[in-house]
């Protein structure tokens, strides 16, 4: 551990995730956290898209988009917090390198997703307020399954530049990652390369994905505001805005958890952990919550199914 040698990804055969550094004691609670969060999300998730695809009346491109969310999140959170699980249990608390690739993988190929979902979900709420008449012709079947292609496309390439850029980085001989999970900071961090083309790259990378992505969203909600605004009626203008509000809200904890985290600096890895566990495991739980507490259709749909099992009690 101690020596300063390199070696190349075919000398490596596991890293050792370190995770929270808190007291052995601690662990438990930790656990139990996570195991909590996680059971909300796979109940959440897993519920919110049952009841899109059962209730006819959520055959709308809005819940089309929010199906794709939910599965999103319960996919991502699942490459994350059963690894991290395990090993608050484990004494090795290692991670195989190609568990650790497929790990930066899917998450990088999920989380990217989740962007470019909901810069589309932003650009289907522009339509339904702005042009409502018109509203059927243009969020097309066709169309909203182009958008959701392309954002899984735009994720997959998103990822494959990524997960390849940090792991043919030449490694020292530490393979203790400084995380719960493989990431690319903490990874790049075990590196012996010269990172400055690399960083350049990932910064470059990044701005490709976030600024389109947010480009859309804000020039949607200014458009959305503006029409609002217009409406005379105060049920109009509060119908119109709690129709956006779960998307603004959804989008805020995310962007906010993700910049959060990558504004950090590497003095403080701890509060980076923090925040990567808002996005990772937090967002995840909070979007179903957020989706099913301000959305009238949801709820009516949640209710209808209980007084269904009701009925057969």
């Amino acid at each position: 551990m101690g020596d300063k040698g390199t070696s190349n990804h075919t000398d490596m055969t596991d890293f050792i995730l370190i995770g929270f550094k808190v007291r052995p004691e601690l662990h438990v609670l930790l656990f139990l956290l996570f195991l909590f969060v996680y059971a909300m999300i796979l109940i959440g998730n897993v519920g919110m898209m049952a009841i899109i695809i059962t209730d006819p009346r959520l055959n709308t491109p809005m819940y089309f988009f929010l199906g794709n969310l939910s599965f999103i999140d319960l996919f991502y959170s699942t490459v994350i917090a059963p690894k991290a699980m395990i090993n608050f249990w484990s004494e090795s608390k290692s991670i195989s390198f190609a568990g650790c690739i497929t790990q930066l993988f899917l998450f990088a190929l999920f989380i990217v997703t989740e962007g470019f979902l909901l810069a589309a979900m932003a650009y289907d709420r522009f339509i339904a307020i702005c042009n409502p008449l018109l509203y059927s012709v243009q969020m097309s079947t066709r169309l909203c399954t182009q958008l959701v292609a392309g954002s899984y496309f735009c994720g997959c390439i998103t990822s494959v530049l990524q997960t390849s850029m940090t792991f043919t980085l030449s490694f020292c001989s530490s393979r203790a990652i400084d995380h719960f999970y493989c990431d690319t900071r903490p990874i790049q961090r075990l590196s012996c390369s010269d990172l400055f083309i690399y960083k350049m790259t990932s910064f470059l990378l990044s701005g490709i994905i976030i600024l389109p992505t947010v480009i859309v969203i804000v020039v949607s909600y200014m458009y959305i505001v503006s029409t609002v605004l217009k409406i005379h009626s105060t049920e109009g203008r509060k119908k119109a805005f709690s129709t956006c509000s779960s998307h603004l809200g959804v989008v805020s904890v995310l962007y906010g958890a993700v910049c959060f985290m990558y504004l950090t600096p590497d003095s403080f890895p701890e509060l980076s952990k923090v925040a990567s566990l808002c996005y990772t495991l937090v967002t995840p739980m909070l979007n179903p919550l957020i989706y099913s507490l301000r959305n009238k259709d949801v709820k009516e749909a949640l209710k209808k199914v209980l007084e269904k099992k009701n009925t057969v009690l």
